[in-house]
C-alpha cells in the first residue's frame, strides 16, 4: 500500500477539482497495473481489472479514508467480470454526483455501468478546445457523453454537433449542458451510427473543428484497424479551409505513427502541429500506449 499511499500524497484533494489519483495502467507501478482510484469530490472510485480479496479491499479503503479527509463514498467497479458491476464499499452514494474539471460540471453515472460518463485522461484534449474553438462550428464525433461540446460552448464555440450511437450517452450529455447553463440552441444530438450517417453530416458541413474520440473497438460500428482509414479519407469532405482536427488515440495496439501515416496519405493538406498526452497524473510506461491527442491544422 505505500506506493498507492506516496501518490495520493501527491495530489491536491482539498478542492472540488476531480482528478486520477492512482494510474496502474500506465505500469509504472509493479504490482499494481490492475488498479486505478479516481476522485469525484466527495466519491472515491476504485476501478480494478484483477480479482482482489476482500481484506486488501478493506485496507486500500481504510488507507483512503485516512488520507482524504472529505471522502464520504467508496466505489468499486470491477472491470474483470462481465457488464463491469459497481459496488459500494464504505458510505452511501448520492443519484447526483458531477466530476469537476476547470470549473465546469459532468454528471456520473457510478452505480452499474461500465463507462460512468467522464474520462480525467481527456482533461488536455478538453484544455485544448477550450483553447481554439472561440468562434467556431465544432463536429464531435463518438461524441458519448459531450463534454467535448461543453468545452467547446464555454469557449464561445458558435454550434456544436455531437454524434454518437448511444441514445442514453446523448441524454447525458445534455444534462451536462444544463449543468453549465450552456444555450441548448448551439448544440445538437445525433443518435446516427457515423458511417451510415455522411449525407447528413455533409449537409451540415462543413466545420471549422472536428473532434474524433472513437473507442478502441465499438462491435461492427466502429473497428479501428478496419475503420479509421474510412474516416480520415472523410475528414476533408466536412472540413473549412484552415480548419482544424483533433484526433484521440487510446489503444495499446495502434501509435500515433500509425495516424500520422494515415494523414500523409490520405489528407496530406492536413499538418500536424502537435501530440498532447494526458499529464503528470497518468504516468505511462510507454506514453504510446495511453492517451495521445493529435492536432491537426488545414494549411
Amino acid at each position: 500500500m505505500h506506493l498507492i499511499e506516496a501518490e495520493i500524497n501527491k495530489r491536491n484533494c482539498s478542492g472540488n477539482e476531480s482528478r486520477r489519483l492512482f494510474h496502474g495502467r500506465g505500469h509504472c507501478f509493479p504490482g499494481y497495473e490492475d488498479l486505478v482510484i479516481d476522485w469525484f469530490r466527495p466519491v472515491v472510485l476504485i476501478t480494478l481489472y484483477r480479482q482482489r480479496d476482500e481484506i486488501w479491499l478493506a485496507q486500500l479503503v481504510a488507507l483512503l479514508r485516512l488520507q482524504i479527509a472529505a471522502v464520504e463514498v467508496v466505489i468499486l467497479q470491477e472491470r474483470y467480470r462481465q457488464k463491469s458491476p459497481s459496488r459500494t464499499l464504505f458510505g452511501k452514494l448520492s443519484d447526483e454526483i458531477n466530476a469537476v474539471e476547470a470549473g465546469l460540471k459532468y454528471r456520473l453515472r457510478l452505480n452499474g455501468v461500465q463507462n460512468v460518463g467522464f474520462f480525467p485522461d481527456m482533461a488536455l484534449g478538453r484544455s485544448l478546445v477550450k483553447k481554439i474553438a472561440a468562434g467556431k462550428k465544432v463536429l464531435n464525433l463518438f461524441s458519448y457523453s459531450c463534454s467535448f461540446s461543453v468545452a467547446a460552448l464555454s469557449a464561445g464555440a458558435t454550434q456544436v454537433v455531437n454524434l454518437d450511437m448511444n441514445r442514453g450517452a446523448l441524454d447525458l450529455g445534455r444534462l451536462n449542458h444544463r449543468l453549465n447553463n450552456l444555450d441548448l440552441r448551439k448544440a445538437s444530438f445525433l443518435s446516427l451510427e457515423l458511417f451510415r450517417s455522411f449525407n447528413k453530416l455533409y449537409k451540415l458541413a462543413p466545420f471549422d473543428l472536428i473532434i474524433c474520440d472513437p473507442p478502441a473497438d465499438q462491435g461492427d460500428s466502429f473497428q479501428s484497424q478496419r475503420d479509421w482509414p474510412r474516416l480520415v479519407r472523410k475528414l476533408p469532405s466536412l472540413l473549412n479551409p484552415g480548419g482544424e482536427i483533433l484526433i484521440c488515440l487510446s489503444s495499446p495496439y495502434l501509435s500515433a505513427d500509425y495516424i500520422q501515416t494515415l494523414f500523409q496519405k490520405f489528407y496530406w493538406q492536413a499538418q500536424l502541429q502537435q501530440i498532447f498526452y494526458s499529464g503528470d497524473d497518468f504516468s505511462e510506461s510507454d506514453r504510446n500506449k495511453g492517451l495521445n491527442v493529435l492536432y491537426y491544422r488545414v494549411d
